[in-house]
């Protein structure tokens, strides 16, 4: 009797230590075949010039995807049912998912970000109400730099909701300056000076050709929009430079840039009264 019961135990052993080998094995080659098919799709990818946030996007969701379907393959060889086994990952991913609901907003946000491309890494962009250059763009969120280095994080639902403001997006970007002079100035004279100031910046484009004109009739002066286009990276300098040469240059020839001003009449009181009674 004892030797039937150690029989049995025997090929019991055998069977589940060989369903189990067979299991490990299915682990380690899914394993590997998985790292391999993910490896070979992203050098494609990168062949192909798709973004590098892109990639890893992809090569997370292959990997992870051959990964459970290897988990389940050996679960398969074990002798569990796989149905079942796929109907509890599916309410423990329901679960978690009406947990994590907002990360998954997130999460949902940096795919849509990732595959509509509206900035990339190294634009200058305004993001969630913050301005700065973008460092990195994750799944959950995006990471972003400001002009005096903070950095900041942005959940990427947030992102996706607002209005995106990408500085980079086109090649071309306008400077716009309004210079006030005085009525008294000649006009003529005014946008000579601007001219020449426009002509001598050799990072100001011809194309599109700069624009200078009277913009308005104001209380205090007569205003000139002064519309030069550069490329986005010299947009600052050439902007604050213009901005320096052009109060150096009106100065030099005698074109005011006045200040608001306004005109005070002064009455004394017998004076009003008498201006009262012959109105009477």
């Amino acid at each position: 009797m004892e030797a039937i019961q150690i029989d049995k135990w025997q090929e019991l052993a055998i069977s589940w230590g060989t369903k189990a080998i067979f299991a490990i094995l299915i682990l380690i080659i899914g394993h590997w075949l998985a790292k391999f098919i993910a490896r070979m799709v992203i050098r494609a990818m990168e062949k192909q010039g798709v973004d590098v946030t892109l990639t890893r996007f992809f090569r997370a969701v292959i990997y992870y995807v051959l990964l459970v379907a290897v988990v389940v393959a050996a679960a398969g060889s074990l002798g569990v049912n796989t149905g079942s086994f796929l109907a509890i990952l599916g309410t423990m991913g329901l679960a978690i998912g009406l947990a994590l609901k907002d990360s998954l907003g997130n999460f949902a946000s940096g795919v849509m970000l990732i595959l509509l491309r509206p900035f990339k890494v190294g634009d200058w962009v305004t993001v969630g109400g913050q301005s700065g250059s973008v460092e990195e763009i994750s799944m959950f969120a995006t990471v972003v730099n400001t002009g005096d280095n903070q950095r900041i994080i942005v959940p990427n639902g947030m992102v996706a909701s607002d209005v995106i403001v990408n500085t980079n997006a086109n090649e071309t970007r306008r400077i716009d300056l309004l210079i006030g002079i005085g009525y008294g100035a000649d006009i003529g004279e005014a946008k000579a000076v601007l001219n020449r100031i426009i002509s001598e910046e050799e990072r100001v484009l011809a194309d599109p050709a700069p624009q200078i004109a009277v913009s308005d009739l104001a209380d205090s002066s007569v205003n000139l929009v002064v519309r030069p286009w550069v490329k986005p990276a010299d947009y600052w300098a050439v902007r604050f430079e213009l901005t320096e040469k052009i109060k150096q240059r009106l100065d030099a020839a005698g074109i005011s840039i006045p200040f608001p001003q306004r005109d005070v009449h002064v009455y004394r009181a017998d004076d009003a009264a008498a201006a009262a009674e012959s109105v009477s």
